[in-house]
């Protein structure tokens, strides 16, 4: 008996060095527990945000309109972030976009707290954010190898997750009561200040610079061969397109979460702050499940249960009206987001060389990015003419037409490692 029980525990042990490998790395922790903090402000700057568009305007057209503005900007810049994130300190870079950041959300806690917030703030606000997010993205996509060794790559993606996902747990919910009780201008200005935990965790960072590489071919040729190289690789090329599809159709929906709280359960900012969170909390036991089963090379075979179990989650959340069953059907498509996100990430990361991490990531943060805030301007506009329900249902259905048409053409995703 006392032998069965040291070898349990001894699995134990293993599963759960395995889940949390990355967190060996001294500049993986700081990256971790500043991040965490930063995010948690973020997504409560976000919960509220959305609930004080809604009631400012009670269209959920304008949740669009902000949600676009926020996200266009990656269709412009990103690109051109991943070519930057090649040519210069990571880690400078980040530090850059950080602090732009954390100064447009203090001005944004400014104008709620003088009373002077009107939509149009918000939106020129999520734009000027948008743009510093298109800096960022790429170049924390491709930082993850700067903190960790390459054997824990995939683990580290996957510990990424969780940490982003955990954040969408607290952050909306902490968002919804704390709007409830003092308004959405403490949301926003603490926000501002959870932005110094990760500037801090950036600056202690032991970062070993690796040589700068001679530099003969100008920023535009380094962007084609970035271009180039996608588009000739067959698996990164498809993974990055199927990225693309779900984040114009998966993610719209999360744009309509306050008008979804309001009209269709009869809710106010809590609600919408629980059912944000529900949705993170879904994508963390799916981050950890990717994470302590990384080594397992089954990466394209979650992918595909993802791709499917989505959209049929998504039409069953269509038909609900009561919280608790939305709340529990939404954790379930938090999993599958992340089943198809992490896997899609992990997949790219693996594949692409290390001189080129970061115009793929760029074009990958590129289509990812770019996508949603398209999806999501019609995902508002389709609900302000239909309803948030028959938007939800029209997607989740073009989304299982996709999946299906991915399986009978590209049977291979399924097998990948």
């Amino acid at each position: 008996m006392s032998t069965n029980r040291k070898t349990l525990a001894l699995r134990s042990n293993l599963i759960i060095g395995q889940t949390f490998a990355a967190l060996r790395h001294y500049n993986y922790r700081l990256w971790f527990a500043g991040q965490l903090v930063s995010l948690i402000g973020t997504w409560m700057q976000s919960t509220a945000q959305g609930y004080l568009v809604y009631t400012l305007t009670e269209s959920p057209r304008y949740l669009g309109y902000v949600s676009a503005a926020a996200g266009l900007p990656s269709i412009v810049f990103t690109l051109t972030a991943g070519v930057i994130a090649d040519r210069m300190s990571r880690r400078t870079l980040m530090v850059i976009t950080q602090t732009a950041m954390m100064i447009l959300a203090f001005v944004q806690a400014a104008l709620t707290f003088s009373g002077l917030i009107q939509p149009w703030h918000i939106i020129v606000l999520a734009a000027l954010f948008g743009i510093a997010q298109a800096f960022d993205a790429p170049t924390r996509q491709s930082f993850v190898l700067e903190m960790v060794d390459r054997k824990d790559l995939t683990n580290a993606v996957a510990l990424n997750a969780t940490m982003f996902n955990l954040a969408i747990i607290i952050g909306p919910a902490i968002g919804g009561l704390m709007y409830a009780a003092v308004g959405p201008g403490w949301c926003f200005a603490l926000n501002g200040v959870s932005f110094i935990a990760i500037i801090i965790a950036l600056m202690l960072m032991r970062i070993q610079l690796p040589a700068a590489p001679a530099r003969q071919a100008s920023a535009f040729t380094d962007l084609k061969v970035g271009l180039k190289f996608v588009l000739s690789h067959r698996v990164i090329r498809l993974l990055i397109i199927n990225n693309g599809v779900f984040s114009l159709l998966g993610l719209g929906m999360i744009t309509l979460m306050p008008a979804w709280a309001v009209e269709i359960l009869k809710g106010d900012s809590a609600t919408n702050g629980y059912l944000l969170s529900a949705r993170g909390a879904g994508a963390v036991v799916s981050a950890l499940m990717l994470a302590s089963i990384g080594s397992r090379r089954i990466r394209g075979k979650i992918w595909t249960i993802g791709s499917f179990l989505l959209p049929i989650c998504m039409m069953v959340f269509s038909a609900v009206r009561v919280l608790p069953l939305s709340i529990v059907i939404l954790a379930g498509i938090g999993w599958c987001f992340m089943a198809l996100a992490n896997s899609t990430n992990a997949m790219v990361q693996t594949l692409v060389p290390d001189e080129l991490r970061g115009r793929v990531m760029g074009i990958y943060t590129l289509v990812f990015f770019g996508a949603m805030p398209i999806g999501s301007y019609f995902a508002g506009e389709l609900a302000e003419r239909f309803g948030e329900a028959r938007t939800v249902l029209f997607n989740a259905l073009l989304l299982l037409a996709f999946a299906i048409l991915v399986k009978l053409l590209a049977p291979f995703v399924s097998e990948l490692e």
